[in-house]
């Protein structure tokens, strides 16, 4: 194993894992208080989310001898900040990512389970996702209306980035919203520097369950974190070469998941983003080798998990709207790809669309969110188009 080690994959483990946290750690953080936990009980879902995905990345690399990357679900997260609190508020939220993390376990014990959530036509799944992230997208915009000289340099820096290097962006975005912080923050705003703590702060919260959490958080959250990062996350290992065992990762990832859920972590998941930056050849010449990188980055989580507390209590002198216009410029790439996967048949447009517009309209009914129904309506008309069209005589 010590032979395989490469100062190639050291520093694009370290280089993954700083992309992988810079980028996303906002959307966690945002998902979780939009479901009502409170800065101490972010913070104890993020070091678990953190720690989770830490150990997957090193045990999973280490196993399959793969550059098996583990993330925690973004999109995920994405989708607890643009759904509507529930009302047994984070408690009830627990319970649903429990169940979310039982129905990954699940789908690697069951594999025709794996194939139904496949089955789901791309361009539906895909138009799911684009809905999701369309609030927090649309955050930048709003933020830049509201507070510009907070925004502005942070976008600024984000654009700058985008067009120097992509996986530039959002390490260039963190930054400057540090510096934001720092600069335009009234002094008396700032915590005292022995009061930031480095060591985890747990703030337990006893899960409650419920039919609604299950159908309306649990079931999306469990069909955004398949179709938006473990699918995605396997064909980048499989388009690398890699040999992939999808029900025994799924049931690793799963029962991690299951393990951190009770703390209030969203899922752990393949990686598509930082597996592929750790799959190619800027890992390290020989493809045998590359999973070090990954084992790297895991061992950079474990590390960073401990920062939880300390990133929470910084997070929280910001505005809101700073901190989900931040969120926001993090999903862009992600929801430029979705809608270009979503209308990619010019035959089935009308599926996808009604699925984009009822998942982002943040529509409930009958207390289930509109993720749920975007799903339904667009599966329906779907299969009802498809059918017509089979039926149609040529030419018609």
């Amino acid at each position: 194993m010590i032979k395989d080690f490469s100062l190639s994959a050291l520093n694009m483990g370290v280089l993954a894992a700083f992309v992988g946290y810079a980028a996303s750690f906002a959307i966690v953080l945002a998902g979780l208080t939009a479901m009502g936990a409170s800065d101490a009980q972010a913070a104890t879902g993020l070091f678990f989310a953190t720690i989770g995905m830490g150990i997957c990345s090193i045990w999973l690399p280490v196993v399959t001898r793969t550059p098996a990357a583990v993330a925690w679900s973004t999109p995920g997260a994405a989708f607890l900040a643009a759904t509507a609190m529930l009302a047994g508020g984070f408690g009830e939220a627990v319970g649903a990512l429990i169940i979310c993390a039982g129905l990954i376990v699940l789908t690697g014990i069951v594999p025709a389970l794996g194939r139904a959530v496949a089955a789901i036509p791309k361009p539906i799944a895909s138009a799911l996702l684009a809905g999701v992230l369309l609030k927090l997208c649309l955050a930048p915009a709003l933020a830049l209306g509201t507070l510009p000289l907070l925004v502005l340099p942070i976008v600024v820096a984000w654009v700058v980035g985008l067009a120097w290097n992509r996986l530039a962006a959002m390490p260039l975005a963190v930054v400057t919203f540090v510096l934001v912080l720092v600069l335009a923050v009234e002094p008396s705003g700032h915590p005292d520097a022995a009061a930031v703590s480095w060591a985890p702060v747990l703030d337990i919260v006893p899960p409650s369950f419920s039919l609604q959490s299950a159908i309306s958080v649990a079931l999306p959250l469990y069909l955004i974190t398949m179709a938006g990062q473990n699918i995605p996350g396997f064909a980048v290992l499989e388009l690398n070469g890699y040999g992939v065992n999808r029900p025994s990762l799924l049931r690793s990832t799963g029962i991690v998941s299951l393990l951190i859920a009770p703390f209030g972590a969203i899922p752990v998941n393949m990686s598509a983003i930082t597996a592929s930056m750790m799959a190619g050849e800027d890992a390290g010449r020989d493809p045998s080798g590359r999973y070090w990188a990954a084992v790297v980055s895991g061992i950079c989580y474990v590390a960073l998990a401990f920062a939880a507390t300390a990133v929470t209590s910084l997070a929280s002198l910001a505005p809101t709207a700073v901190i989900t216009a931040v969120a926001g410029l993090a999903l862009i790439p992600a929801f430029v790809a979705a809608t270009t996967a979503a209308f990619s048949r010019a035959d089935q447009l009308e599926a996808p669309a009604l699925t984009f517009l009822i998942a982002g309209s943040g529509m409930s009914l009958l207390g289930i969110s509109g993720a749920f129904w975007g799903v339904l309506a667009g599966v329906a008309i779907w299969g009802a188009k498809a059918v017509f069209q089979r039926e149609q005589p040529p030419g018609a």
